[in-house]
C-alpha cells in the first residue's frame, strides 16, 4: 500500500498550465496509470504520453502499490552540473554536458527497499536529484523547442557504489557503479506543467537533512540540457535524465538507511537501503 505526502503547490508553474501529477501503480495483479488528485488516483487508459484518456474510475492511493512512474528506455545521469559542487571539488565548469548512462534495469519504485549488492562491499552513497522525463520522441531540438518535449519532472536518488569508480586505474567504472539493481529509485510522481527554475532539492538521510540546493545553480538548465542531449542521441517518451547533484552527498552507513528526496511541487521520494545484501 502507498501513501504520498501532500504535494504543496507553491512552486512556480508554467503560465496558463495547471500542474498534473502522474503515476503508475499495481493493484490486484494489474498495472495501471493515472493522475493523482489529492489522495485518489483518476485512472487513465492508453498511453501516458499520447492522448491518455480518463476511464472514469478512481482509486484510493492507499490501496495501490506505486511503481516507478515510467519505464525509461535509457537513464542519463549528469556529472559536474552544479556550480557549487564544481567549486568545492575545484573542477572547471564544463563547456558541454558531462554524462553517463545507468542501466534501465536499475530503476525501482518509490518505497522499495534496496539491498546492498552482494558483489560489492565498499561505500554506497545517496545523491538527491531533479529528474527530467521526456514526453515525446526528441532529436536535435533547440533550447526554445525543448520544453515541448519535456513531459514533466520527478525526484531521483542516483545511488552510487563510490569505491568502484576508480577501483581499476585503467578504466573508470561509472556505469557499473551506478547500475546495480535498485540503484535508481524515482518518483513518486511525474509533475507536468511545472517551471523548474525556482525548485529546491532536499535530501534527508535517516531524518537528518543532508542536501538543500537550488536547481537554479545548474550549469545546464533543463531546456538547454534536453536540447544538447538530443543532438547526441534520440530521446524517447519515458526516458529519464538525472540532472546531477550538488553539495551534501554522503555515505549510507547504518544497517537500514532511509533516504528522502523532496522537491516542493513534486513530492517526496522515500526508499530504504539495507546492508548485508
Amino acid at each position: 500500500m502507498s501513501t504520498i505526502t501532500a504535494i504543496r503547490q507553491t512552486a512556480r508553474v508554467e503560465p496558463g498550465i495547471a500542474p498534473s501529477h502522474w503515476l503508475r501503480f499495481a493493484h490486484d495483479g494489474r498495472e495501471g496509470f493515472g493522475r493523482l488528485e489529492g489522495q485518489r488516483i483518476a485512472v487513465h487508459r492508453g498511453d501516458m504520453f499520447a492522448e491518455a484518456q480518463p476511464t472514469g474510475e478512481t482509486m484510493a492511493l492507499a490501496e495501490v502499490a506505486l511503481l516507478a512512474p515510467t519505464r525509461p528506455s535509457k537513464i542519463i545521469a549528469l556529472w559536474n552540473n552544479f556550480h557549487a559542487l564544481a567549486a568545492k571539488l575545484s573542477n572547471p565548469v564544463p563547456a558541454e554536458p558531462l554524462y553517463l548512462m545507468k542501466a534501465p534495469s536499475c530503476a525501482t519504485a518509490p518505497g522499495a527497499t534496496i539491498p546492498r549488492p552482494r558483489s560489492y562491499a565498499g561505500k554506497v552513497v545517496y545523491e538527491g536529484e531533479l529528474g527530467i522525463v521526456i514526453g515525446q520522441r526528441c532529436s536535435a531540438v533547440s533550447p526554445d523547442e525543448a520544453g515541448a518535449f519535456i513531459f514533466g519532472y520527478t525526484c531521483v536518488n542516483d545511488i552510487t557504489a563510490l569505491d568502484l569508480i576508480a577501483a581499476d586505474p585503467t578504466f573508470p567504472q561509472w556505469v557499473r557503479a551506478k547500475s546495480f539493481d535498485g540503484f535508481c529509485p524515482f518518483g513518486p510522481v511525474v509533475t507536468s506543467g511545472l517551471d523548474p527554475r525556482a525548485l529546491t532539492v532536499r535530501t534527508l538521510l535517516n531524518g537528518q537533512e543532508r542536501q538543500n540546493y537550488p536547481v537554479a545553480d545548474m550549469v545546464f538548465q533543463p531546456h538547454e540540457l534536453v536540447s544538447r542531449l538530443s543532438h547526441d542521441m534520440t530521446l524517447l517518451p519515458g526516458d529519464l535524465i538525472c540532472c546531477g547533484t550538488s553539495l551534501g552527498v554522503g555515505t549510507m552507513k547504518e544497517p537500514v538507511n532511509t533516504v528522502e528526496v523532496a522537491i516542493e511541487g513534486i513530492g517526496t521520494l522515500t526508499n530504504s537501503f539495507v546492508q548485508g545484501g
